[in-house]
Formats: structure tokens, sequence, C-alpha cells
């Protein structure tokens, strides 16, 4: 990359963001005790530095998201819409109250 573009410089810079990014976010889930509230904030700023860094990468070769093809942790997309499905199916077949009766007595 040549430095004297400034297109490079806004890729240059938009890779230093999201490396600092990156950085914040390990040693804020790599702890022992684990921040909810900021393991949310330095993962959104990994988000919004990755998505600057591909705008910007984009913009100057026209190449799509680098980002796009990587797998998301946990489970697999058929297995969520697999679970949605059937409880969208559980949640329209609701019966109501079940009543209870007394058994009969021998």
């Amino acid at each position: 990359m040549g430095q004297d573009d400034p297109m490079s410089k806004k890729i240059d810079s938009a890779l230093k963001t999201l490396k600092k990014a990156l950085d914040k976010h390990a040693d804020v889930v790599g702890g022992s005790a684990v921040s909810l509230k900021k393991a949310q904030r330095a993962s959104a700023k990994v988000a919004a530095a990755a998505t600057a860094y591909a705008e910007a990468v984009h913009k100057k070769s026209g190449m799509g998201n680098p980002f796009d093809d990587m797998v998301q942790p946990g489970l697999e997309s058929s297995t969520i819409e697999s679970l949605e499905a059937e409880r969208d199916s559980l949640a329209s077949h609701r019966t109501g109250p079940i009543a209870v009766t007394e058994s009969a007595k021998s």
C-alpha cells in the first residue's frame, strides 16, 4: 500500500482502529471475571471498527466485506430456524389452562 494514496491511509487508519478494538475486547473478555456490560460495549466497538474497515476496503478496491463468510459461534442457522419454527408452532397451538380434577378414590 502506498502511503501517499489517501484511500490507503483510510484503510490503514481503519485497520489501526480495528486492531485497537480487538485488543480491548480480548482484554475485557479474557479476564477471570467478565463484566457483561463491558463485554457488550467492547463487542459493539469491534463490530463498528470492522464495518468501518470493510467500508474503507470497499471504497478503495470494490471488494466485498472480508467478514461476510465468518461463521457465527453457537448453533447452526438451520438449527435456529428449526427451533424458531417449533416455538412458533407451539405458540399458535396453545390451548389455555388445563382443568385439574380430583382423582377417583378406590
